[in-house]
């Protein structure tokens, strides 16, 4: 009996520790896209240009960082990176706030995902819920924006950019300069350097609640799960728990979309569910980057901002679509585990890039000024890197010696 509840656990082990890996596969190249356009921004793009283009909050800058953002799309964590940059150099804060939803829901890769592990009408809802969603904050940060929160959240993000000094150089010239392409090679290492700890936790524990919660729990976390005819406090309750749960189980939009699966498949509602998606941006990595970025208070308005507004976009969009009669049905949702991470497809091909140029931007920046393990500042990020470092434990565990337990 104990070999056998050993032989279980070791391969609940392994396939926690393979989803793990395998979400962060299909996520990599998103991160090194969204921070190598980040340090672009941050390198050649100058002050006065982004005023000029998303300096107030009119309808043409919000248009333009949406359209920014949808052309940039990237995972949330290097969307905060890009986001922080725009910001820092004088984009305003319904902008700056705009291009962050745009880049990590109006996503096209992940519309692929949720067409993978859901429906069409998931994919329908990521799209026109992420335009809800930046109207919605549009409107909450024009009635409730607190001014000085926002200059002092912005001189703070300027201080760590280290580019309140002067403008930075013609574009033009740094572009075709090795003295340009060698400062954001430090700018991409800086950026990874800053949530490498997040992303491994977050990563770690995707894994482990695709493969060790019960679905009996997001039964019973999600009161009236199942039910054909769910009253709006039932949808309220449902588009309240899904971000909590977001908050405390993951991390990013790439990576929420199995366990959205798992949720739907378990009769939480087309809201509940929704909310899950959008609660990229909620969850506690997240919010702890945000503090970073910009300070704790500046952080926490941002997260009620972003929750007050997908509450009340997902609910819109579940009586939308069942006013329409296209309400997805549970039975459409497809398990994590029938997913196959490791192919040879287009992220492979886009991985092996973003693997090659990660590898060159590390290596020149290593060669100019060396290398240092960050072990954090504080007693929360040094518990951070402890916890990470049990992270790839646990998961070098999971893929060497779990498969030689069950055998």
């Amino acid at each position: 009996m104990l070999i056998g509840m050993m032989q279980e656990f070791a391969s609940l082990w392994h396939d926690a520790a393979r989803t793990s890996l395998g979400l962060f596969w299909m996520a990599f190249w998103a991160f090194g896209l969204g921070y190598l356009v980040s340090s672009l921004i941050q390198v050649f793009v100058t002050e006065a240009r982004m005023k000029r283009s998303m300096g107030e909050a009119g309808p043409r800058s919000v248009a333009l960082a949406t359209l920014f953002g949808f052309v940039s799309s990237s995972c949330s964590f290097a969307a905060l990176a890009t986001s922080r940059s725009l910001f820092a150099k004088g984009a305003g804060l319904v902008p700056s706030l705009a291009f962050l939803l745009a880049s990590t829901n109006l996503v096209v890769e992940l519309g692929i995902i949720i067409a993978v592990f859901l429906s069409w009408q998931f994919v329908v809802g990521e799209y026109l819920g992420g335009l809800l969603l930046i109207l919605i904050m549009w409107l909450i940060v024009r009635l409730t924006g607190p001014a000085k929160l926002t200059e002092a959240a912005r001189e703070r993000a300027r201080r760590q950019e280290g580019d309140g000094q002067g403008e930075v150089p013609d574009w033009r010239k740094m572009i075709v300069r090795r003295e340009g392409w060698r400062m954001v090679s430090m700018r991409y290492f800086m950026e990874w350097g800053m949530v490498w700890k997040d992303v491994t936790i977050g990563f770690t524990v995707a894994g482990l609640v695709a493969a060790f919660v019960p679905r009996s729990f997001f039964q019973w976390l999600f009161i009236g799960s199942g039910s054909d005819d769910l009253g709006f406090l039932h949808l309220l309750q449902h588009a309240l728990v899904g971000p909590v749960a977001a908050f405390f189980t993951f991390i990013g939009s790439m990576g929420n979309i199995p366990l959205a699966a798992v949720l739907f498949s378990n009769g939480v509602s087309f809201a509940g569910v929704m909310a899950f998606i959008f609660s990229d941006l909620v969850v506690l990595p997240v919010l702890r980057i945000q503090a970073k970025y910009y300070g704790w208070r500046f952080a926490l308005y941002v997260l009620a901002v972003f929750l007050v507004a997908l509450v009340a976009a997902t609910i819109a969009m579940h009586y939308g679509f069942q006013l329409a009669g296209i309400l997805p049905e549970a039975s459409s949702a497809k398990s994590v585990t029938e997913r196959d991470f490791f192919q040879v497809d287009y992220t492979l091909f886009l991985n092996l890039v973003f693997l090659a140029a990660t590898l060159v931007f590390v290596g020149w920046k290593i060669r100019t000024s060396g290398f240092a393990i960050d072990w954090g500042v504080g007693a929360t990020d040094r518990t951070l890197f402890v916890l990470a470092m049990l992270a790839y434990c646990w998961l070098a565990g999971g893929v060497v010696v779990a498969p030689l337990l069950t055998g």
